[in-house]
């Protein structure tokens, strides 16, 4: 019972920082790409390749601490099912091109948001 609540209590946290992340860039950046998706999306998985790092190379998270921030947090402020939505929605508004482009900057920029965040914490020793 007490994985779940710290899952839940991280998934809260994750939930409502992607909700304020994401209408941040969206009000900076307006227009049919989704950004703000994209925004968050890269940013956790930078954030979850520095912690996953330091999970594995630097055992400095104990089981329940990965629950909070890996499953909890990182899992609910990366935003994939949104981005499956909203790829969707702008094909089914015609603009191919620009799901083609959100498809490909998430995937490609998020698996190197991942290796930077990597190399963040292994370059500055964490």
């Amino acid at each position: 019972m007490i994985k779940l609540l710290i899952v839940g209590a991280g998934g809260f946290l994750g939930a409502i920082s992607r909700y304020a992340l994401s209408g941040i860039v969206h009000r900076w950046v307006p227009g049919a790409f989704p950004i703000g998706t994209l925004c968050v999306n890269l940013i956790g998985c930078f954030l979850i390749g520095a912690l996953m790092t330091l999970v594995q190379d630097r055992k400095l998270f104990t089981p329940e601490g990965r629950l909070l921030f890996g499953v909890g947090i990182l899992g609910s402020l990366t935003t994939f099912s949104t981005f499956g939505y909203e790829t969707v929605e702008l094909m089914r508004g015609g603009e191919s091109r620009m799901a083609f482009l959100s498809v490909a900057a998430n995937v490609v920029l998020g698996v190197a948001g991942v290796i930077l965040g990597r190399f963040a914490v292994k370059v500055l020793g964490v």
